[in-house]
């Protein structure tokens, strides 16, 4: 173990795949100068035709390297804000997510499309935006989003292998805090659809997305000294998610809050309320589920009001209290 920072993790994933499987090639606007500096100097040493520099026009980048990985190559995109995702939204949902299901298996896409995404920055809607729920319901694509460097490395490594496309989520939180903790040595990778359990509890489960885990650690050490014990699960990935692990703890602690940073309506907190309302994993319940996420309105782009949007421990917390103190009965 050794202590890593988030983007050197993701340096490190990109690096060690490139020198494992000469089919590893990156592409992106302006990636050999690298946006955030994960992918600055790698062309050095693996020359511009494996870290190749694009136009500016996500649809035609995705849609090439979605010919790459049919022709045999690993084709990593990274694509500079997630909010430009949604310019490549054809290719990703309607083909590179779907070929191998309409082709009959004939054909695989070994795809990852990487991109920072989440606010912090104020950088404005078109920059700031978590778009993951946009892409949760394409049936065909795993989701991952890593909250650690261990997870960062290991999710990207098994990401890069897989057969699959995969949508590939980086918080730039994560990434310009850049904060250091161990990264298993050798070839670590991480399997999809296992959850995390960041922190053992009793009384209620928070289940946390990306950069939310760590909001939610903070509020999981305040309660702690009221004598409130919060369990905090990280899914690590959005599709597979791991709903074996998360109702295992709502099952020990009766209650179920989840925080995202995501917009609220439609979100993952949605989608985990559902299934908590479904078959017996409703009768675990000692409290209505408590969902916690960004209001159902454009990212503002001052400060001030980009902070009263994103979710935090704060409002985790009140979230927190509200089932706690429920007493009614189902």
């Amino acid at each position: 173990m050794a202590p890593v920072k988030y983007m050197d993790a993701l340096t490190q994933a990109l690096t060690e795949e490139m020198r494992r499987d000469d089919r590893v090639f990156l592409l992106g606007e302006d990636i050999r100068v690298s946006n955030l500096g994960i992918t600055a100097g790698l062309v050095e040493e693996f020359g511009p035709e494996r870290v190749a520099d694009t136009p500016i026009h996500e649809n035609a980048l995705v849609g090439v390297a979605m010919g790459a990985a049919l022709e045999g190559m690993r084709p990593v995109v990274e694509i500079m804000f997630s909010d430009f995702a949604l310019l490549a939204a054809d290719q990703i949902v309607n083909q590179v997510a779907q070929w191998r299901y309409m082709t009959q298996g004939q054909y695989e896409v070994p795809l990852v499309i990487r991109m920072p995404t989440g606010g912090g920055f104020a950088y404005g809607m078109h920059h700031s935006q978590s778009t993951e729920t946009h892409f949760f319901q394409t049936p065909g694509l795993p989701i991952a989003m890593p909250s650690t460097p261990a997870d960062a490395k290991g999710l990207l490594k098994t990401a890069i292998r897989s057969n699959d496309p995969v949508l590939f989520l980086e918080h730039m939180l994560l990434c310009l805090q850049n904060d250091e903790s161990e990264v298993p040595d050798g070839d670590h990778l991480v399997p999809f659809g296992e959850a995390a359990v960041r922190r053992e509890g009793r009384d209620v489960t928070v289940v946390a997305f990306g950069a939310m885990v760590n909001q939610a650690l903070i509020a999981a050490d305040a309660l702690e000294e009221r004598g409130v014990s919060v369990e905090v699960v990280d899914p690590r990935t959005i599709v597979p998610l791991d709903a074996d692990t998360i109702f295992a703890s709502v099952a020990k602690t009766n209650r179920l809050v989840v925080i995202e940073e995501s917009r609220i309506r439609g979100g993952l907190g949605a989608e985990l309320a559902a299934q908590a309302a479904t078959g017996d994993n409703f009768f675990l319940l000692d409290a209505p589920i408590e969902r916690v996420a960004a209001p159902n309105i454009p990212v503002p782009c001052t400060s001030q009001l980009e902070q009263a949007y994103l979710p935090d421990a704060a409002t985790l917390i009140e979230a927190i209290d509200r089932t706690l103190a429920y007493r009614g009965s189902f």
